[in-house]
Order: structure tokens, then C-alpha cells, then sequence
């Protein structure tokens, strides 16, 4: 009888793990379907102004969502303290056409189920004209100043940050604008980092970075 009973339990225990499980998985597919529409099945985007956002480490992933979702910087660090999950999460201000109304939609708790998604699928990169000489020239710029936090010629996401290798170039020059302009913070090792390549060879160097990760399609 109690062997019966602990079977009992055990199966129970099983069943209502699984009910947890399909329910999770329900609720972020139906999170990141939002996602899709415009990033592109499983975060791989077809249009040159939206990232790929598949592959991204979940701390970067969750550092923009908190960012776009908190406009005001001491609202956003205080989220960041108050929440042991975000620990290592590094948010900077970004300025934003929609993706600042989107953010808002979304609670802490889903932000974390969709960074886990988009991280755990595999990046596609797209195929996209570069202009090869360029491409040498940008290649050198990402080996002598990038490749320390940007591993694996921009492919890596295990320094929490952005996947570059791949990403589309009109995006990526738009960020870059962004971020020389002010309209997007960014860590003081980056701005270090860019401010080197400003003075040695101007805006030049950061056209050359793009045809250089546009170049990286497999």
C-alpha cells in the first residue's frame, strides 16, 4: 500500500512538473511571438534598420529591455539593485523610436523569459553586400581594438555583449550614431574604445567595422 501511495505521488509530482513546464513554455512563446514580427523568426532579423537579437547573452538582452522600459536612470539602477537576477546587468539610457512603448508593456519576469529564449537560438547571419577592401580595413580596426570584449570576431556573447559579428550594417551604423551623438550611453571602455579610433582614423574607422561584420556570414 504505501509503495502504491509513494507511486502515486511520484507520478503526481511528474505530471504537475510537466503542467509547469508546457505552461512556461506557452507563455514565453507567446511573449516572443511579439518579438518576431519584427526581429525576424527566432530573433534572426530580414530588415537592415532591426538587430538580430538571437544568440544575445540574457544579460544583454535584459540590460536593453530594462533601459528601454526605465527612461529615468535612477528608476533603472534602482530596478537593477532591487532584483538578485540582475545582479550582473549592465543598462545604459537609450533613446528609441518604439521599442521605448514596446518595453513598457513587459514585466520584469517576462523580460527574463524572453532574454533566455532569443539567447539559447542559434544566430542566422544574413547575406549582405560589403565592400571587401573595407572589410580588411575593419577586420584590422576589430583585432587591435575590439576582439578583447568582442571575442571571436564579434560572434561571442559571453562578455554580455552585443553580437556583432553578422549584425546588419545600417543597424549597426545607426548604433554607432547613435552612441558618438549622445543619444545612447554606453560603458567608459566603449566610449575609451571609440574615442582611439576617432582620432587615429575618424568615421572612416567605424564604416570600415561595418563592412567588416557584414562580411562574417557564416
Amino acid at each position: 500500500m504505501l509503495k502504491k501511495l509513494i507511486a502515486v505521488c511520484a507520478l503526481t509530482a511528474v505530471s504537475v512538473c510537466q503542467s509547469l513546464h508546457a505552461e512556461t513554455d506557452s507563455n514565453t512563446t507567446m511573449l516572443t511571438n511579439t518579438c518576431v514580427a519584427c526581429h525576424g523568426n527566432e530573433g534572426n532579423s530580414n530588415g537592415p534598420a532591426i538587430p538580430n537579437i538571437a544568440g544575445l547573452s540574457p544579460i544583454y538582452f535584459i540590460g536593453a529591455m530594462l533601459a528601454y522600459k526605465y527612461e529615468d536612470e535612477d528608476q533603472l539602477l534602482e530596478i537593477i539593485d532591487g532584483d538578485v537576477d540582475f545582479e550582473d546587468v549592465e543598462a545604459f539610457p537609450r533613446y528609441s523610436t518604439i521599442m521605448g512603448r514596446i518595453a513598457k508593456g513587459y514585466t520584469e519576469e517576462e523580460i527574463k523569459l524572453m532574454a533566455e529564449y532569443f539567447s539559447a537560438k542559434e544566430v542566422v547571419r544574413p547575406a549582405q553586400a560589403f565592400n571587401v577592401t573595407m572589410a580588411a580595413e575593419g577586420k584590422k580596426l576589430h583585432e587591435k581594438y575590439c576582439e578583447k570584449c568582442h571575442e571571436n570576431e564579434g560572434r561571442s556573447a559571453d562578455d554580455d555583449t552585443g553580437v556583432l559579428a553578422g549584425q546588419w550594417q545600417p543597424y549597426f551604423l545607426y548604433s554607432m550614431h547613435d552612441f558618438s551623438h549622445g543619444a545612447r550611453a554606453m560603458p567608459k571602455k566603449m566610449k575609451n574604445t571609440l574615442d582611439q579610433i576617432s582620432s587615429t582614423v575618424g568615421h572612416t574607422g567605424i564604416e570600415q567595422l561595418a563592412h567588416y561584420y557584414a562580411s562574417i556570414q557564416d
